[in-house]
């Protein structure tokens, strides 16, 4: 029996990897902390402080998984890039790599970022480009992924980290660029964005969710980048968007002063993941946004 422990499993990117779990076989148990996940009966779910070391071990002893994909961090947009919750991450999360070890485990997959890369390269692949992160967040996540490499490499347990570049689509935080730009046109306002020429590697979050269940079924070791491979301006994104609704004239370039320390390019090398992990894209931008377009449409009629 493959059974898997999600952590983070009512998050962004890790309540998009159930459904693909369950039909790829798994026995599926899923760890949420605040957020009240949807019922899903394939799913056993699990209510736990993954910063409490104790519940750590009550958890893993009890289901004792041969497979685990850690999601779980502190995410709070605008303001996890820095936060002091990012350190006390790196504690839990060596404290499940441990506790899964002990218990069985076999095979465990991490989400990394693009922000543990040196963002003066732009174009980032996982044997060339140096890794150099210049926040808190960036930092914490580099350094959990050479910990996770040489204990791997210590007690013969096989592992992979994803390196997440930027996912968008549905349950997407409303405050993120997507959604943000979305919700205002649904509302018929102007959606205010920054100069919008910063290039990007945007990936639908289910390709996201679908890529990380590749990389654990396969037996692939280290960092695979998780993105598109496609580079595009973000303000192409958002006019895309206002395209969809027929409202480019309430699109504002210029509005939200850039960050002078965000790179002009940041885009993944995705070799690894379609010439080794064997997966393929099954959405392309239009196809990803009009899913997400449609969700919001749903989300918010249903809160009128």
């Amino acid at each position: 029996m493959k059974k898997v422990i999600v952590t983070g499993a009512s998050g962004f990117i890790g309540k998009h990897t159930l459904k693909t779990l369950g039909q790829k076989g798994f026995e599926v148990h899923a760890v949420y902390s605040q957020v009240q996940p949807q019922i899903n009966a394939m799913v056993k779910w699990y209510q736990a402080n993954l910063l409490d070391t104790n519940q750590i071990k009550e958890l893993f002893s009890k289901i004792k998984a041969n497979y685990l994909l850690h999601f779980a961090w502190y995410a709070v947009p605008g303001k996890y890039w820095q936060a002091e919750e990012n350190f006390l991450w790196v504690q839990s999360s060596l404290e499940l790599l441990r506790e899964f070890y002990q218990q069985g485990g076999q095979r465990v997959v991490m989400a990394g970022t693009c922000a543990e890369y040196d963002w003066r390269y732009g174009y980032c692949s996982e044997f060339i480009t140096p890794r150099q992160p210049n926040t808190a967040y960036g930092i914490c996540k580099q350094a959990l992924q050479e910990m996770v490499k040489y204990y791997s490499d210590i007690n013969q347990l096989s592992s992979a980290w994803g390196s997440i570049f930027f996912p968008y689509g549905t349950y997407e935080h409303p405050n993120r660029l997507v959604p943000s730009v979305i919700v205002s046109l649904l509302k018929g306002e102007v959606a205010k964005c920054s100069h919008g020429n910063q290039i990007r590697d945007f990936i639908y979050v289910q390709d996201a969710a679908d890529a990380f269940v590749a990389l654990l079924e396969s037996d692939v070791m280290g960092v695979v980048n998780i993105g598109s491979g496609k580079p595009i301006a973000i303000k192409d994104v958002v006019y895309k968007i206002a395209h969809k609704f027929g409202r480019a004239d309430l699109i504002k370039l210029g509005a939200i002063a850039s960050n002078p320390r965000e790179p002009a390019l940041l885009v993944a090398d995705v070799s690894r993941l379609s010439n080794e992990v064997g997966w393929r894209s099954q959405f392309d931008l239009d196809k990803g946004l009009d899913q997400t377009i449609a969700w919001w449409k749903k989300y918010q009629s249903g809160m009128k």
